[in-house]
């Protein structure tokens, strides 16, 4: 994403459009995307946007965007760990509801073999 950016402001540059550090900045955070919000919003009050190098944001968005990839890879993880537990609970859970149906048919069988003994 960036070197696309760069790759814009060089060849605008090349056509004599020159922008100021802090308009680079102030573009780079515009055109993220909500689910960057937070960050934008913690740069904005944190830092001076005037002064703020473009390589220093651009630091921290890459790390940011890192943290925010491990933190969906271990979401994933665990969403699998999840998912295996389940199944094996369900598979003894239906195991358990075999051995009810045939306790129950064996009784009823039972039952109905003591009526037909007391007629």
């Amino acid at each position: 994403m960036f070197s696309r950016f760069t790759n814009i402001i060089n060849a605008l540059q090349a056509l004599d459009k020159i922008y100021s550090n802090s308009e680079m900045v102030r573009k780079i955070l515009r055109c993220l995307p909500r689910s960057w919000k937070p960050k934008v919003t913690a740069i904005e009050e944190a830092k001076n946007l005037n002064v703020l190098p473009l390589e220093d944001l651009l630091g921290s968005l890459m790390t940011h965007e890192l943290s925010m990839q491990k933190k969906d890879d271990d979401e994933e993880k665990e969403k699998k760990k999840k998912k295996i537990v389940a199944l094996k609970s369900s598979l003894i859970e239906d195991l358990k509801d075999d051995d009810d149906d045939e306790e129950l048919a064996l009784i009823t069988r039972k039952f109905k073999k003591f009526l037909a003994s007391k007629k």
